[in-house]
């Protein structure tokens, strides 16, 4: 009988296709467990679930009475939002799993520092604050962390809510900007808000993903960002694979991600770290107990010719691995920006982009008349870009192109739109 894997997924996650379509590959049954009905109940049958991941210990409860009629081999939070519910099934179901704790940790970023700062591993300088701070607690907080400075908080991803400060007075500004994003309701935060205070450190960033076996971390692809944001805001939008940096800098950034993983206790399944290679050094700035986010997987292929999501899929079950080193040639994927607030009316030059040399995919992922949010506050991007070519500059200049082969068309937001949601992918 072939395993049968659970994904707990948002439903506006971009992530179920990929993951479904690896399971296909596979042979694997899969069970969708999310937290509306999915659109592919009437195609699998007794094989969707539906519950809320932002409550984790009751999504393990109904996941549970689930499994003992439908048994499951094997449970697998795909993004950001269903990590910890995916733990507390995992542990309720006695599957492999990581800690309950551990994926808190990776979720709250007071106690991801603190368990990095208990081991010794290096990371901003940081402090912990409320939106409600007073001048003097501003004070004390950049006189710990000193200026330039950067103000987040502590469980919201993709830089949303994320300000550089470089004064006194810019500090005030984005506790204040972000207290006000986290007053949404939607967000369902505390007022006042938790937030961190971090020392800002210049320099390049990457992302390395990685796929932990048994405690045992297989490093995966480490990416460049070329376009890496200074600030005052922090939008990602290029990733280049492999990385260009040079064999030491590689290993002082897989040596460091291996000590932040332990540090953190996640033994099981994928990883996505932050880091910056600073003056002093390489320091983390994120650790995910996920893979990478929306559809930038689609660059990632491995030797076998398998996706990324078919290694998360064969490590859960307990299936050989396969080949875990990076397919020949180089892969970008950029994230495209929202340029502007506004609904969106069009967007013009795809069919150009797509005929970039290298472009595999391009994705307008966001329908006509949605109201587009840049970040701060936004919590989508408009799309995404693939390309493959023989090397990664190759692959970053084709990127390049296509995104300059598109043009976005934005009218003023209507009045009756709510400001903060983004409607439809």
């Amino acid at each position: 009988m072939a395993p049968s894997v659970m994904l707990v997924l948002p439903t506006r996650s971009y992530r179920a296709a990929a993951f479904l379509a690896a399971a296909r590959d596979l042979r694997l049954e899969v069970v969708v467990a999310a937290d509306e009905p999915s659109s592919l109940g009437s195609l699998m049958a007794d094989r969707t679930l539906t519950l809320d991941p932002s409550h984790p210990e009751d999504a393990a409860q109904r996941a549970v009475a689930f499994a003992a009629r439908h048994p499951v081999s094997a449970v697998i939070g795909v993004d950001e939002a269903a990590v910890s519910a995916a733990a507390h099934i995992a542990a309720g179901l006695g599957l492999r799993h990581n800690s309950v704790e551990a994926v808190s940790a990776t979720r709250d970023k007071r106690e991801l520092r603190r368990r990095l700062a208990a081991r010794a591993v290096a990371q901003p300088v940081s402090t912990a604050i409320t939106s409600a701070a007073t001048p003097q607690e501003l004070h004390d907080a950049a006189a710990r962390v000193g200026f330039p400075c950067v103000v987040k908080p502590v469980d919201l991803a993709a830089s949303r809510g994320v300000i550089r400060a470089n004064t006194p007075a810019e500090l005030e500004a984005a506790v204040a900007r972000t207290g006000h994003l986290l007053r949404r309701p939607e967000l369902c935060q505390p007022d006042p808000a938790p937030l961190l205070v971090e020392s800002f450190i210049p320099g390049p960033e990457v992302a390395v993903e990685g796929l932990l076996d048994g405690g045992t971390l297989h490093i995966l692809a480490v990416l460049d960002k070329p376009d890496t944001p200074d600030g005052p805001f922090f939008e990602e939008t290029l990733l280049v694979a492999p990385s260009r940096l040079s064999t030491d800098r590689l290993d002082q950034l897989v040596r460091l991600t291996e000590a932040a993983v332990s540090a953190i206790g996640l033994r099981e399944g994928p990883i996505h770290a932050e880091l910056r290679l600073g003056p002093a050094g390489a320091a983390v700035i994120e650790v995910a107990a996920r893979s990478i986010g929306g559809r930038c997987s689609g660059a990632l292929r491995f030797g076998d010719g398998e996706s990324l999501e078919a290694k998360i899929l064969r490590q859960a079950c307990g299936l050989p691995l396969g080949d875990l080193t990076l397919a020949s040639g180089g892969a970008a994927a950029l994230m495209i920006p929202i340029p502007g607030a506004g609904n969106l009316e069009r967007v013009e030059g795809v069919a150009a982009a797509r005929a970039v040399l290298g472009v595999i995919a391009v994705d307008i992922t966001v329908a006509p008349g949605a109201l587009l949010e840049p970040l701060p506050e936004g919590d989508r991007y408009l799309g995404f870009l693939i390309t493959r070519a023989a090397d990664a500059d190759g692959a970053e200049l084709a990127a390049r192109q296509a995104l300059s082969a598109l043009r976005i068309i934005i009218a003023a937001p209507r009045s009756s739109d709510h400001p903060g949601r983004l409607a439809g992918e």
